[in-house]
Parts: structure tokens; sequence; C-alpha cells
């Protein structure tokens, strides 16, 4: 699988932020989880671009068109004391899947870890995206069964936080 040609991986810009937001929404869709989408682009735009900035994002274009993205931001591992990437979203448009897009992503981001002296990248897979998972094998990553996600989230945060 050989990349298209004209294939540019880049960081996101400010003008690209309603761009990433679609591509997440789209992502949503694929995901059959369109309705766990509450945020909003300007949002987005503050966390990528703000003053505090929380994540990053590459784009990857082709033919002057978004195609597929990654969203990531730094983690960090007491056992290695080196920061990771986790990767939090790696999304390709179905109609420029299998073209190696998406490993040209995942290679793009395993060349800032090393740039960033990272110990790891990391990620999470769905247990019914077999294909992904086929994916992320073949690249060379494991998929940690012996580890679960844990998440507390809006009103159970809220609880959370005001427990003594």
């Amino acid at each position: 699988m050989t990349p298209p040609s004209d294939l540019i991986l880049r960081f996101a810009q400010p003008s690209d932020y309603i761009v990433v937001f679609e591509l997440i929404q789209k992502l949503a869709e694929y995901e059959k989880l369109s309705h766990a989408v509450t945020g909003d682009a300007q949002a987005l735009k503050e966390h990528l671009f703000g003053s505090q900035k929380y994540v990053e994002a590459i784009l990857a274009e082709s033919a002057g068109q978004a195609v597929g993205f990654a969203l990531f931001f730094h983690n960090y591992s007491t056992f290695l004391t080196k920061p990771g990437i986790y990767l939090e979203d790696l999304f390709v448009l179905p109609e420029y899947r299998r073209q190696g897009i998406g490993r040209a992503i995942l290679t793009k981001l395993a060349q800032i870890a090393v740039e960033r002296d990272c110990g790891r990248l990391e990620w999470s897979v769905l247990d019914w995206n077999l294909s992904a998972q086929a994916f992320y094998r073949s690249i060379g990553a494991s998929i940690l069964d012996d580890w679960r996600i844990c998440r507390v989230t809006q009103e159970g945060l809220t609880k959370l936080a005001t427990k003594e």
C-alpha cells in the first residue's frame, strides 16, 4: 500500500478547526456514536490553538482535500519516566482507506514520538473493529487484553470531585 503521491501530512493550523471537527463527526458516525458528540468546533479550536493547548492534530490531505486526521496528546509513563503520545482519534474517510494513508499517519506520529523522546505511542481500539485490530497488529502494535479503560464523565465526575 503506497499512499497517494500527492498525500500531505501536516499539523493542523487554526484555520483547519472546522475541517477537523467535521472529520470527528464523520468518525463518530462510522463508530455509530454520533449521539456522543456533544462538543463543538469552537471548543475544539480553543483546545487545539488556545493559550492552554490540550491536543494536537495531524491532517492528511490528498488533491487539496482533507481525507483523514489524527488527534493526539502527551501522557506520561512513570515506569519509563518518559512522556508518551496518546492517539485519541485516527480516521481516514472510507473512500480513501486501503491506500496507505492510515499507515502514513501512524508513521508520522511515530516520528513525532521519536523526535520528542517519548517512550511509547498508544491508543484504544473498539472490540468490534476487527479490521482495525488486524491493521494495528500488522504494523507491530500490541493489543493489551489484560487492561481495561476506566472512565468517569459528566455527572459522575462532578460527584467524585465534591466528595471528601
